[in-house]
């Protein structure tokens, strides 16, 4: 009696002694020492989950995850992240510490399907790469014709590429990389439409940090989705005057345009929206710029360069910018449309679809 009692209690400190854990060891070259990092995102916000100190190149993490999940490795005193899936395995890491990207993985089942599924991809990306090279080239040679039917192509990639990555998710409802994808593309999704795509992943993903993150997205969406009332907030002009977005609405349909100095697309955008606002301001059409910006300096000098007469506000917080949090700003350019009711009808319309618009609602 007393054999089979110690005998239970082994099984019990065997039982309690093998939870599942992972043991990530890396050595990276022209790294002898200093610090590595293990983060994550939650909720957009950067977290430290482990940090260890590195020994002529090498460094562990070990740990427990309830799912695999998507991590990142950073190095102190080197540039970039490198992404990572973890599951409870033992994963080797090696590579250079100033090619970060260029590093290899072995021992984690997941991150062998993500690459395998990231190698499909790429294929698109080189074709439109190769193609974006062309049509560069004809944009310099004043062939607009030409260039033209390269960006119908590079258009047509892009959709392809996107549609790929929605067919992985629903073919593999249960894969671990399937949240990471789904996130990857849901740029543009209203949030219904994300929540309808998340119940069809599987349950056990639920715990997975981008299904967590994609699920607040989308209750933020739902506020602020078209048919909706606006959501108010208050930012500081250039000249340290507060402005409210109440005090805009009700007299002119009002375009909020999320943007930044910074933003390439944005600036190159902002022409369009000049020449509607210019022909349209007198006949009720007004817009607000609220910028992503954390330089001030810059900011202005944007402002002046593309001259943009309108009201603007930012708090200059970046990405961090509270109203764009509230509105569910992923990316720029992005705008809203208001009517005079102060209901948004219309969501990121740019180019010729913004002045087509206009004009059907002041002409």
């Amino acid at each position: 009696m007393k054999n089979l009692f110690l005998y239970l209690i082994g099984l019990m400190f065997l039982s309690c002694s093998s939870v599942p854990e992972y043991s990530l060891t890396a050595n990276f070259d022209g790294l002898d020492k200093g610090k590595a990092y293990l983060n994550n995102r939650v909720g957009g916000e950067w977290q430290v989950v482990d940090s260890v100190d590195v020994t002529e190149g090498t460094f562990m993490f070990t740990g427990t995850v309830d799912i695999p999940d998507y991590f990142y490795i950073t190095l102190e005193g080197k540039r970039g992240r490198f992404p990572i899936f973890i599951e409870n395995s033992d994963i080797t890491v090696t590579g250079h510490a100033d090619t970060l990207y260029k590093a290899k993985i072995t021992g984690s089942s997941v991150q062998d399907e993500y690459n395998a599924y990231s190698e499909e991809l790429n294929k698109y990306w080189e074709k439109y790469g190769e193609i974006r090279m062309k049509w560069i080239e004809l944009k310099k040679a004043g062939d607009e014709a030409k260039a033209s039917e390269l960006e119908a192509e590079l258009d047509k990639i892009y959709k392809d590429a996107q549609q790929f990555g929605k067919d992985y998710v629903t073919e593999h409802p249960v894969s671990y990389i399937s949240p990471y994808v789904f996130r990857s593309v849901s740029y543009g999704l209203s949030g219904a439409e994300i929540e309808t795509e998340l119940e069809k992943l599987d349950a056990v993903l639920n715990k997975s940090g981008f299904v967590v993150e994609l699920a607040e997205r989308a209750e933020i969406l739902k506020k602020v989705a078209i048919g909706e009332k606006f959501l108010d907030f208050t930012q500081n002009d250039p000249d340290g005057n507060p402005v409210r977005l109440s005090s805009l609405v009700g007299e002119n349909c009002l375009l909020i345009d999320f943007w930044a100095a910074w933003c390439g697309p944005c600036r190159a955008e902002n022409p369009n929206v000049v020449a509607v606002y210019n022909d349209y301001k007198d006949k009720g059409f007004d817009v607000l710029g609220v910028s992503l910006d954390r330089n001030k300096e810059d900011w202005l000098k944007a402002i002046e360069d593309d001259k943009l007469t309108w009201t603007q506000v930012s708090d200059l917080n970046y990405w961090k910018n509270e109203a764009s949090k509230a509105y569910g700003i992923n990316a720029i350019p992005s705008n809203l449309l208001l009517d005079k009711d102060g209901i948004i009808i219309e969501k990121n319309i740019r180019g010729k679809e913004l002045r087509t618009k206009i004009s059907e609602l002041l002409d």
